[in-house]
């Protein structure tokens, strides 16, 4: 086993009001490969029975969140004097992969991620990854929360300020309303 170290901090927040509002988050770092279990990743589509136009438009609703959430760590990154990190597609199709695997098991986990690593490691030579997870619900700007909670938190920070210049995000949300954040990080 490579060496890693692994900070998990689960932080639930609730806030007052007619809306329930739950935010909590993990992250993980490791040098290539670790071993951390196997959560099952096998799909990241809405359920057949939607007719394709939900499909289409919740799916670019999700795309919009993924967008999001890039361009917010990057920004932040840039003004810290780092460089801007690479949307990758290859880690994009992991990390959704991984949310959804959360969100259909409405469980926030790090499962899975040696192997998701070692499937990016098949199309991208790698020095170096992590991994930050999220949930939330019932936030007007869902992706706002969890990048503000991510940079709070001191593990989440950590990966977000690495040495890293390739990412991917995924973001879906199950039925209850919860929002699921994916986002790997690469070092080449």
């Amino acid at each position: 086993m490579n060496s890693m170290s692994r900070s998990t901090t689960r932080s639930p927040l609730s806030l007052g009001g007619s809306t329930k509002r739950s935010l909590d988050f993990q992250p993980v770092r490791s040098s290539g490969a670790s071993e951390f279990g196997g959560l099952s990743a096998e799909r990241y589509a809405l359920p057949q029975t939607f007719p394709r136009s939900i499909k289409r438009a919740a799916s670019t609703a999700l795309a919009t969140l993924e967008r999001s959430v890039f361009q917010k760590i990057n920004q932040y990154r840039q003004q810290q004097g780092l460089s801007s990190m690479r949307l990758n597609s290859t880690i994009t199709q992991q990390a959704r992969q991984h949310s959804q695997s959360m969100a259909d098991l409405r469980a926030l986990s790090h499962d899975g991620f040696s192997s998701r690593v070692l499937t990016i490691r098949n199309s991208i030579p790698l020095r170096a990854s992590a991994e930050n997870v999220a949930f939330n619900q019932g936030f007007s700007n869902p992706t706002a929360q969890i990048v503000n909670g991510w940079l709070k938190s001191p593990g989440h920070f950590q990966n977000i300020m690495g040495d890293y210049n390739l990412t991917g995000v995924g973001v879906t949300q199950n039925n209850q309303g919860e929002f699921y954040f994916t986002q790997v990080f690469i070092k080449r």
